[in-house]
């Protein structure tokens, strides 16, 4: 019976953190992806109708919460709050959404991805 030596331990932690960064950096990727997906609408309201339509899909539900406060959302949407509070309020007045807080609940929205 053969036993390890340091250097094969030393390889296997190697191979283990590799592993890990590669997964951690494949993870970034698809996250910038989907931001550029978002942030390359033309208006803010694309911009949030984009994101809020990913999102639910990625939930799979029409009633999900955002990881973002409204700041932050309109930071990664690369938008000014007021403009997309008002967006926010345009979508309810239409029947669209439901939102509060960070609380979202689709009630009918079709986005061309």
């Amino acid at each position: 019976m053969s036993h390890p030596t340091a250097l094969s331990c030393i390889c296997d932690h190697h191979q283990k953190l590799i592993r890990n960064l590669v997964s951690v950096l494949a993870n970034k990727i698809l996250l910038f992806n989907d931001k550029i997906t978002h942030v390359s609408k033309r208006t803010t309201r694309e911009k949030l109708l984009s994101y809020l339509s990913a999102e639910s899909i990625r939930q799979s539900s029409l009633s999900f919460d955002i990881p973002f406060d409204r700041q932050q959302l309109a930071d990664f949407l690369c938008v000014e709050r007021a403009a997309m509070s008002v967006e926010l309020s345009k979508l309810q007045k239409e029947g669209l959404l439901v939102t509060k807080r960070n609380h979202f609940v689709i009630l009918s929205i079709s986005v061309d991805r």
